[in-house]
């Protein structure tokens, strides 16, 4: 797999619970670093072109509403297989398939509301990283 980079949102029902911490603890103490973070209130162009690959479903219209109804902490991950170890963490997309310990089964309340997006492939990670970071955002952690 090597070194790679994803996009992890902490949606904003992560931020209103107050979890954004332990969050980030998680995907640290798995060996992902975070080479880049930001907290805004996404407007709703920026959530619609986000998400543009959902627009024809029937679900489109809450998520925008959900994304755009708080601040969300956008983050690049980094690390060895960083996009499957990130979705390992962030567990089932409906928190009630989600495995004990998962973000999503400790802390999403529906399908809906699943607290945490994770990209799902390197081409997508390459998009989702773009849409919300400029490079000079982008920085180099070494580990120790």
């Amino acid at each position: 797999m090597g070194l790679q980079r994803t996009l992890s949102i902490i949606k904003p029902d992560g931020v209103k619970k107050g979890v954004v911490g332990e969050i980030v603890k998680r995907f640290e103490n798995a060996g992902l670093s975070v080479i880049a973070m930001k907290m805004k209130t996404l407007s709703r162009n920026e959530a619609e072109g986000f998400y543009a690959v959902h627009r024809e479903r029937p679900f489109f219209g809450e998520l925008v509403e959900f994304m755009t109804s708080g601040p969300v902490v956008l983050m690049i991950l980094e690390g060895e297989g960083a996009i499957a170890k990130n979705r390992e963490l962030m567990g089932a997309t409906n928190p009630a398939d989600a495995a004990p310990g998962t973000i999503r089964a400790d802390f999403a309340t529906d399908i809906g509301e699943n607290t945490v997006h994770g990209s799902d492939a390197i081409d997508t990670a390459a998009f989702e990283t773009s849409w919300f970071f400029a490079g000079i955002e982008i920085n180099t952690v070494e580990r120790i």
